[in-house]
């Protein structure tokens, strides 16, 4: 949004209006002593001198081909999503705190409700969180709070939902007594095997399961949930909502569905942009939306019949006792919503699930074509997303930095953080790729490889 300066007879104006001779007397009331002198800050740049730094700054990353996922997916944006989202109407929204927050933002924030509780097929969504990561800690919260039949605080929880999330829910819970007990995984489907889950598990709240999970790799959700289920706990679903425009979504998972189900909306209209800031999502079943965090628009009618929104449920520290309150930490991440409401809008269901299906089919084009050269091997034998894990037989740092000669980011090491997958990579491909781009991504290994 362009920035507009006041003229000098604008600022005058203003000061007049509130009896005030320049822009030291709004500061009058800070103590001398208090003050700082003598701060040496330079000449304020002109637009074109401020532009040229910034365009030259941002010329610096380059333009790679990106195949690399791990949480943050380069999507195809149409053009119209920010020409809007940056308008001075929609680009100052925030948090509706107050009841009296406008009608345009209440309204916004209620159609984005609507859709991403159609798009996980969950009867109630708030109004967004701040990330992905920090969702998946308020559901386990959440989770604690709703089974009260539970009484272990203990949360399963598979070592294939991404680490990051892992991190940060531990983070955020380790002090209130809650325990996250890892999961671990097949070596062979790269998913969680139901066969070996336990028949007699004990006391546990609920079981995370992600969907597809961090390795690309689709997770056999229907058994899941009826096992935990079965066991008396709750269920969240820590879903990409790219892909559940073609596969099942959380509140059809099992007999009876998921109850929470959480996940990042990065790919819904936000750039990579070296990392944020993105936005997180929250829907669940009616039986637990008073357990849920944040806030919650609705729809109604005023005295004289006209269609009105308002905030339906806010049960947040600014407005009840702290020890009461749902969160202390969820807020919602205004204009990446609103950027996510107008992405969903000009692509509807029909431009999501081609998205999706036509990541889905490059995925499975670049990992056949990589997996036919010598050296390279798939790792996982089951069906996967836009992402998938492969095995080289040269040191993936060496890959990378090669492939980075040629403007490539070739994928995801998996060592770091699954020190049993040393030598393997994780490559995603979206939509955004074409047939050559995936060729030259194939040429370029091989010469390297050579």
């Amino acid at each position: 949004m362009p920035f507009i300066p006041h003229t000098e007879e604008e600022i005058k104006s203003m000061l007049d209006a509130i009896g005030a001779s320049s822009i030291e007397d709004l500061f009058d009331e800070i103590p001398a002593e208090l003050r700082a002198e003598g701060l040496k800050i330079e000449p304020g740049m002109s637009e074109l001198e401020i532009s040229r730094l910034m365009n030259g700054r941002a010329a610096e990353d380059g333009t790679p081909g990106v195949f690399v996922g791990a949480g943050a997916y380069e999507h195809h944006i149409p053009a119209a999503v920010w020409e809007i989202a940056t308008r001075g109407e929609y680009y100052s929204a925030y948090t509706p705190y107050q009841a009296e927050a406008s009608q345009g933002t209440l309204q916004l924030l209620y159609e984005f409700q609507t859709m991403i509780a159609n798009l996980t097929a969950m009867d109630v969504s708030n109004a967004s969180l701040y990330d992905g990561a920090s969702a998946l800690a308020e559901a386990v919260l959440m989770a604690v709070r709703a089974n009260r039949k539970s009484k272990s605080k203990r949360i399963l929880i598979p070592r294939t939902v991404n680490p990051v999330y892992r991190q940060v829910a531990h983070a955020i819970v380790r002090n209130q007594g809650i325990v996250l007990e890892e999961l671990d995984y097949d070596r062979e489907g790269g998913h969680i095997d139901p066969a070996s889950l336990p028949a007699e598990p004990g006391d546990f709240t609920a079981l995370v399961i992600p969907q597809p999970n961090f390795f690309g790799v689709l997770e056999e959700v229907d058994a899941l949930t009826n096992w935990a289920h079965s066991h008396g706990a709750l269920v969240i679903g820590v879903v990409n909502p790219m892909a559940m425009a073609m596969l099942a979504p959380p509140g059809e998972w099992g007999s009876e569905g998921a109850d929470i189900a959480v996940g990042d909306g990065q790919p819904l209209g936000a750039p990579l942009s070296s990392g944020g800031p993105y936005f997180g999502f929250m829907t669940c079943r009616q039986q637990h939306v008073r357990q849920m965090p944040g806030r919650i628009i609705g729809k109604t009618v005023d005295l004289d019949g006209k269609t009105g929104f308002s905030l339906t449920l806010q049960a947040r520290e600014q407005h009840i006792r702290r020890s009461k309150a749902t969160s202390n930490i969820c807020t919602n991440q205004g204009l990446l919503t609103t950027a996510a409401t107008i992405f969903m809008s000009i692509m509807g269901a029909e431009g999501l699930e081609q998205a999706a299906a036509t990541s889905h089919a490059n995925t499975n084009e670049l990992s056949d074509k990589l997996a036919a050269q010598s050296g390279v091997s798939k790792v996982f034998n089951r069906p996967v997303f836009h992402e998938s894990v492969l095995k080289f037989d040269k040191p993936v740092a060496d890959i990378q930095g090669a492939m980075a000669e040629q403007n490539i980011v070739a994928g995801y090491d998996m060592a770091a953080e699954y020190p049993e997958l040393a030598g393997c990579m994780m490559v995603c491909v979206t939509e955004t790729k074409t047939s050559a781009d995936i060729d030259n991504y194939v040429d370029n290994f091989k010469r390297i490889s050579a």
